[in-house]
C-alpha cells in the first residue's frame, strides 16, 4: 500500500501565531565595490568597519549652496573594497544557511543603484563565486551523506510537500528515466564553463550540528518579477534554451515553433497563511553543480526573454528559492519516517533587487519608462513597509502595512512578520555621479536597520533515540565483514542466527556410510542433530530470554538518555538564550557606543560650528558698535553744524536787520537834513522879504527830540555842507602797571586790524580761567566781543582784581569795562564842537558817546576752588554804589 504525508511549510505544528517575543534588528550591511578608473571622483570613504561616511562633490555643493555636508552611516559591518567574497558569505549568508539545516528560513537581498556589484555579489563569476553558489556548495557539503533518494520528497504545488514510501520513489525515478525529453544528471558530464571553478575546494565549508538521524532533499526554484508580474525562469519552453541553434545571421533558430512570451504567476496563501508563487517549477537537486546548472538555466532563459521583448534585465527583480525538506528516519535507521508531523520544510530566499536609481537618470522613454516607473514604485512599497513597520514598533501604533501594493513585499511579508531572518547587503558605488543616488540608498538602509523582527522558535526534537543511522550502518558493516570471513547463512535462517550457531554448536561426526548395512553412522548422526536441535531450542529460549531483557533495558536506557538529551537540549536551549541575550546586549552597547560617538561627532560639529557663530556675532558686534560710533559722530556733526548754521544764520540775520535799520536812521537824517536846509533858506528868504535885514547870521538847527538821535554816517554826503569826521577820543587801558595779569581771551573772538590794542605786559594768556592761572596773579581782564547796534564789532575790557576767599579758591571783583568801538565817521552840516568841550553850541550838553567810557560797574563774582569761569560766566547782577 502507497502512503502519502504532506509536510507544511515553513513548519509544523500546526499554524499558530509565533509566541516567541524575542526579536532581532534587520541585519544590514554595506558592500563597497572599487572605483572605475583611478582618477575618478569619489564621495565614499570607509572610516570603520561599521562605518562609511559621504562626502559631497564639489560641484554639488556650489550648486546646493552647501546644503550636502559630511554624513556618517553605521551598519552592522562595512566590506571594503579589499573584501573577498568568502569574507563576505562567512558574515552574511554563512549564519542563513546553518538557520536553513536547522529548519529556520532566511531572506537575504541586495540593494543598490545599478553599476553597484550587487549581481556580483549575489552570483559572482568563476574563480570569485558569490554567495548564492556559496551557498548551495554549503548546503550539499554539510548534507551529502544523509541525503534521501529521489522523489522521496515530493512538492504538491500548494506550498506543501508528500513524502513517498521507497516503491513510490522508485517508480517515479523509472518514469524520469524513461523520458528522454528530460535531461538527466549523469555523475560525469562536462560542466558549462560559464560556472565552472565558481568555488575552490580550498574554499569549501559545511555546518556544524547537522542532524545525522533525519533525511535532506534540496529543492530550487528560480523566478522574475518584471513590471510587477511574476515569470518562472525554469518553466519548460518549445525549444531547449541552454543549447539553441543559430542560423548565419547570428540569431536563433526556432525549427518548428516561435519564441512564446512567458505566462505571469499569480501569488496564493497556502493553509498556513504564507505566501507562494501558484504553479513555479520546483526542480529536486543532488548536487552544487546541478543546482547550479538548473541556475544557470534560467539566467539564459532570462536573457533570452529580455532579448526578445526588448527588456533590461538590470530593471527587475530575481528571486532563486533554496527548499530543503527533512524528516526524521524511524527506529532502525533505514527508511524515512512515514509522520506528517516531523517533516520539515525551511527556505531561504536570495533576491537581487533592481536598481533603486531614480526614472530621470535611465532616460528611458515611452514603454521603457513605464516600466521604469513600475520598478520604482516597487521599490518605493518596500520602503513605505518598512517605514509602517518601524513606526509601529517604535511609536507602539497598529498601522495596517501595505504589503498588497506590490508583487515583493506581498511574496516576503512573512519575513518581516516573524517566519525567519532578514539581511540585506547594501550595495554602493563611490563615484561621485552615484552620490544622491547613494544618498537615498544610505537613509533607506538607515531605516531598515531599525525594523525589528520576530526570532523564529526551534523545531520540536524527534522522540526517537540518537544515532540511529551510525548504529544501522555499524550493524550492515559488521554484518558484511563476518558473512565474508564464514561464508553465506544456511537456507531458511537468519544471518545472525546462523552466526551464532556456527560458533556455540558441537562438531558433527563423521557422516561416511560404510554399507547398507551400516547402522551406526546414521544413529549416531541423528543423535548428534537431536542435542544440537535441542541445544539450538535452549539457545533460541535463551536467545529471546536475553533480547526482551536487553531490549527492556535498552528502552530504559533510551528512555533515560532521552530525557537527558531532551534535558542537555533544554539547557542547550537555555545557554544559547543567554548567549544570545548577551550578543544582543553588547550588539546593544556596541550600538550605543557607536551612537555615542555619532552624537559626540555631532556635538563637536555643533560646538565648532557654534564656535564659528560666536565668532561671527562678535566680528558683526564689532561692526555695529563701530557703525553706531561713526553714526553718533555723524549725528553730532550733524547737530554742531545745524548749530553753527543756526548760530551764522542769526547773526547774518541779526547783522541785516542792524544794517537795515542803520540806513532807515540815515536816510531818516539825511532827509530831515534836506528839510532843514529848506527850513533855513525859506527863514532867509523870509527875512530879507519882510525885513530886509542884511545881516547874515549862521542857521542853527532847531532842537527837536527827533534830532538827540545820535549822529550816524550819512548815506548821501553830498547833501548839505560837509564837515570833517571826528574821530571820538578813547581813554587808554588802565592796565598798565606793574601788576600781573591774567589776560582772559576766549577762542571765539575775532582778530581786528585796528591801531589801538590792549598791551598787557607781563600778562598769562589763558582762553579760560584756572584757578592755577588765577593763584598766580592779582588782576584779571575779560576780552569780549559783541556786535554794536550800527553791525560794527565792538570790544569791551572787563577787569577786575584777584584776591582769595576763605575756602581757598580764588575770586574775582569786576571793577571796570573799557569798551573800544570802531566806527566810520558821519557828515554833518552843523559844526560841533571838540569832543572835549561836551556841550553844543546852544549851550546843550552833548551825549558822551563818542568819548566818554559807556559804562562804568564793580561786580562781585566768587569762584570758588575747582570751578571754571569762562566766556559764559555767572554773576551776582547787583550793582556797587559809585564812591562820591
Amino acid at each position: 500500500m502507497i502512503r502519502q504525508m504532506k509536510g507544511k511549510t515553513p513548519r509544523r505544528p500546526p499554524p499558530k501565531k509565533n509566541s516567541n517575543n524575542q526579536k532581532d534588528p534587520v541585519g544590514v550591511y554595506c558592500r563597497v565595490r572599487p572605483l572605475g578608473a583611478e582618477d575618478e571622483e569619489c564621495c565614499i570613504e570607509v572610516i570603520s568597519n561599521t562605518t562609511i561616511q559621504l562626502h559631497a562633490p564639489d560641484g554639488l555643493k556650489a550648486n546646493r549652496n552647501g546644503e550636502y555636508k559630511e554624513t556618517q552611516y553605521s551598519f552592522k559591518k562595512v566590506f571594503g573594497i579589499k573584501t573577498t567574497q568568502m569574507e563576505l558569505f562567512e558574515d552574511v549568508a554563512k549564519p542563513l544557511v546553518e538557520d536553513l539545516i536547522h529548519c529556520k528560513n532566511g531572506l537575504l537581498f541586495t540593494y543598490g543603484v545599478t553599476g553597484s556589484g550587487k549581481t556580483f555579489t549575489m552570483t559572482g563569476y568563476p574563480g570569485q563565486g558569490g554567495l548564492l553558489p556559496r551557498s548551495l556548495d554549503m548546503i550539499f557539503n554539510s548534507i551529502g551523506p544523509y541525503q534521501a533518494k529521489r522523489y522521496v520528497f515530493k512538492p504538491d504545488d500548494k506550498n506543501g510537500m508528500e513524502v513517498q514510501n521507497q516503491v513510490d520513489a522508485l517508480l517515479d525515478r523509472q518514469k524520469r528515466d524513461s523520458q528522454t525529453t528530460v535531461p538527466k544528471t549523469p555523475t560525469t558530464r562536462r560542466i558549462d564553463p560559464e560556472f565552472a571553478d565558481m568555488i575552490s575546494p580550498e574554499e569549501a565549508c559545511k555546518a556544524d550540528g547537522v542532524d545525522e538521524d533525519s533525511s535532506y532533499s534540496v529543492f530550487v526554484s528560480y523566478i522574475e518579477i518584471y513590471n510587477n508580474y511574476i515569470y518562472d525562469l525554469l518553466e519548460e519552453t518549445p525549444f531547449d534554451p541552454i543549447k539553441p541553434k543559430w542560423n548565419g545571421a547570428g540569431t536563433p533558430l526556432r525549427s518548428n515553433t516561435e519564441f512564446i512570451p512567458p505566462q505571469s504567476k499569480l501569488l496564493r496563501e497556502d493553509q498556513n497563511h504564507n505566501m507562494y508563487v501558484a504553479g513555479c517549477t520546483e526542480v529536486e537537486v543532488k548536487s552544487t553543480e546541478e543546482a547550479f546548472e538548473v541556475f544557470w538555466r534560467g539566467q539564459k532563459k532570462r536573457r533570452i526573454a529580455n532579448t526578445q521583448l526588448n527588456r533590461e534585465s538590470s530593471r527587475s527583480h530575481s528571486v532563486f528559492i533554496i527548499k530543503l525538506a527533512q524528516a526524521p528516519l524511524d527506529a532502525d535507521g533505514d527508511n524515512v519516517l512515514q509522520d506528517k508531523n516531523q517533516v520539515n520544510v525551511s527556505q531561504l530566499c536570495l533576491v537581487d533587487l533592481a536598481g533603486s536609481e531614480r526614472t530621470s537618470r535611465t532616460r528611458a522613454e515611452g514603454n521603457r519608462l513605464r516600466e521604469a516607473g513600475n520598478i520604482n514604485q516597487s521599490l518605493m512599497t518596500l520602503r513605505t513597509c518598512i517605514e509602517v513597520l518601524r513606526e509601529n514598533q517604535m511609536c507602539g501604533t497598529n498601522k495596517m502595512v501595505p504589503y498588497r501594493d506590490s508583487k515583493v513585499t506581498h511574496l516576503f511579508k512573512n519575513y518581516f512578520d516573524g517566519e525567519g531572518k532578514v539581511r540585506m547587503v547594501v550595495c554602493v558605488n563611490p563615484k561621485a555621479d552615484d552620490y544622491e543616488e547613494t544618498l537615498l540608498v544610505m537613509r533607506f538602509a538607515e531605516m531598515t536597520q531599525e525594523v525589528e523582527v520576530a526570532r523564529p522558535v526551534d523545531r520540536p526534537i524527534c522522540g526517537f533515540a540518537a544515532g540511529r543511522r551510525q548504529r544501522n550502518q555499524a550493524f550492515k558493516e559488521e554484518l558484511t565483514r563476518r558473512l565474508d570471513e564464514r561464508g553465506g547463512p544456511v537456507d531458511g535462517e537468519s544471518p545472525s542466527v546462523f552466526s551464532q550457531l556456527l560458533l556455540s554448536f558441537p562438531a558433527l561426526p563423521p557422516c561416511e556410510i560404510s554399507g547398507p548395512n551400516d547402522d551406526v553412522t546414521l544413529p549416531r548422526l541423528i543423535e548428534a542433530l537431536e542435542k544440537r536441535h535441542k541445544i539450538r531450542q535452549m539457545m533460541v529460549e535463551e536467545y529471546n530470554k536475553t533480547a526482551n531483557m536487553l531490549k527492556s533495558v535498552l528502552q530504559e536506557q533510551d528512555g533515560n538518555i532521552l530525557s537527558k538529551e531532551n534535558f542537555i537540549s533544554e539547557q542547550r536551549g537555555k545557554l544559547g538564550e543567554k548567549d544570545k541575550m548577551i550578543q544582543n546586549q553588547k550588539n546593544e552597547i556596541d550600538r550605543l557606543e557607536k551612537k555615542s560617538k555619532m552624537l559626540e561627532y555631532k556635538i563637536d560639529i555643533l560646538q565648532k560650528t557654534t564656535n564659528i557663530y560666536e565668532e561671527d556675532k562678535r566680528s558683526l558686534q564689532q561692526e555695529l558698535e563701530s557703525r553706531e560710533h561713526r553714526l553718533q559722530r555723524e549725528l553730532s556733526d550733524k547737530r554742531r553744524m545745524e548749530t553753527r548754521m543756526q548760530g551764522m544764520v542769526s547773526d547774518t540775520k541779526l547783522k541785516w536787520e542792524k544794517e537795515c535799520e542803520r540806513r532807515v536812521n540815515a536816510k531818516q537824517l539825511e532827509m530831515q537834513n534836506k528839510l532843514w536846509v529848506k527850513d533855513e533858506k525859506l527863514k532867509q528868504l523870509k527875512a530879507i522879504v519882510t525885513e530886509g535885514k542884511s545881516e547874515n547870521r549862521q542857521p542853527q538847527r532847531p532842537s527837536r527830540e527827533k534830532d538827540k538821535v545820535p549822529p550816524k554816517r550819512s548815506v548821501s554826503p553830498s547833501l548839505g555842507p560837509t564837515v570833517p569826521p571826528v574821530r571820538p577820543l578813547h581813554r587808554r587801558s588802565h592796565s598798565a602797571g606793574g601788576e600781573r595779569w591774567v589776560d582772559h581771551k576766549p577762542t571765539t573772538n575775532v582778530e581786528l586790524d585796528t591801531v589801538m590794542q590792549p598791551n598787557l605786559p607781563n600778562a598769562i594768556k589763558v582762553s579760560a580761567p584756572t584757578e592755577k592761572a588765577l593763584s598766580k596773579c592779582d588782576k584779571y581782564v575779560l576780552t569780549h566781543q559783541e556786535v554794536a547796534s550800527d553791525g560794527e564789532i565792538q570790544t569791551k575790557l572787563i577787569k577786575g582784581e584777584v584776591f582769595k576767599t576763605r575756602g581757598g579758591g580764588q575770586a574775582v571783583q569786576f571793577t571796570d569795562i573799557e569798551t573800544l568801538k570802531q566806527e566810520i565817521p558821519v557828515p554833518t552840516s552843523r559844526k560841533r564842537r571838540s569832543s572835549g568841550s561836551g556841550a553844543t553850541p546852544d549851550g546843550e550838553p552833548m551825549d558822551g558817546n563818542w568819548t566818554d567810557v559807556e559804562t562804568r560797574c564793580s561786580v562781585a563774582v566768587e569762584m570758588r576752588a575747582g570751578s571754571n569761569l569762562g566766556p559764559g560766566y555767572q554773576h551776582h547782577g547787583y550793582q556797587k554804589r559809585r564812591k562820591p
